[in-house]
């Protein structure tokens, strides 16, 4: 498991590392599943979208393909060319400082990015640009590695950082992925504006190479960052054990969310 720092907002070095290299990581994280996606759709009372944490346009790209428009919100200015090449139109800038202009939008959407932004100021902020009835939808994917491999990724991280705020350890993170968005959840209420959220989840899987599961790795929080040389014997020591193993894994993804509706009237919802 990789165990984020608590809480993880406060931790903006982490948060601002996934942009070294926005090619490796938009080719390396999986899209989300379509059951997600059509969920969220059909919470929502409009097809215009605010992306918070674009990243690279993963999911914008997403919901772009199923008819909405999207802007997209992103700090890092890396991973905001990279969308923008991808036909994302984004502004750089952190949610809790961008600057709506009076714009509203039918849901605000956030793909595994919502733990870095204060889950009060971040509700609040969404609250102030959802129409009545619009839907926050903060979701996110997590995988699993096989325990010899993960073994082999947590002792070659401790000899690495061990001062690093980022644990690899052996718990299971696809059930303890869910603290994140249960805070998330107590931030909603705190905020105030929006009906009680609801939490969910979403099981699937993905088969990887060796190649392919050694380009996911680098872009995991206190990998991401990582100069090539110090990275390398973590990436070694994690293709030996996936060769261990035959050189083909499946990793076991778990995809936590939740949907708040912003109170007030739904008349103006689609019909």
């Amino acid at each position: 498991m990789v165990t984020l720092p608590e809480p993880p907002h406060r931790h903006r070095r982490v948060a601002e590392s996934f942009g070294a290299d926005p090619a490796r990581y938009d080719e390396a994280r999986p899209a989300y599943p379509d059951a997600v996606i059509e969920r969220i759709l059909a919470a929502a009372p409009g097809g215009n979208f605010l992306d918070v944490g674009c990243g690279t346009g993963i999911v914008a790209r997403q919901f772009r393909a199923a008819g909405c428009t999207v802007l997209g919100v992103e700090p890092d200015p890396r991973m905001a060319g990279f969308a923008r090449a991808a036909g994302v139109e984004v502004e750089v800038a952190t949610f809790e400082e961008w600057e709506p202009a009076g714009r509203v939008f039918d849901a605000v959407v956030s793909g595994t990015a919502w733990h870095w932004i204060d889950p009060v100021v971040g509700a609040t902020g969404a609250a102030r640009v959802l129409r009545p009835g619009g839907v926050l939808a903060p979701f996110g994917h997590v995988f699993e590695l096989p325990p010899t491999v993960a073994q082999a990724l947590a002792e070659a991280y401790r000899r690495l950082d061990p001062a690093s705020p980022i644990a690899f350890d052996g718990r299971s993170i696809r059930d303890g992925y869910r603290a994140l968005y249960a805070r998330a959840a107590d931030g909603i209420r705190e905020a105030g504006g929006f009906g009680e959220p609801e939490l969910w989840r979403y099981d699937w899987e993905r088969l990887y190479t060796r190649d392919e599961l050694l380009r996911l790795v680098p872009t995991s929080g206190g990998l991401s960052g990582l100069p090539a040389e110090r990275l390398a014997p973590v990436l070694a020591a994690v293709g030996s054990a996936v060769d261990d193993l035959g050189g083909v894994v499946t990793l076991p993804y778990t995809t936590w969310g939740l949907t708040a509706i912003r109170a007030g009237s739904t008349a103006e919802r689609r019909p």
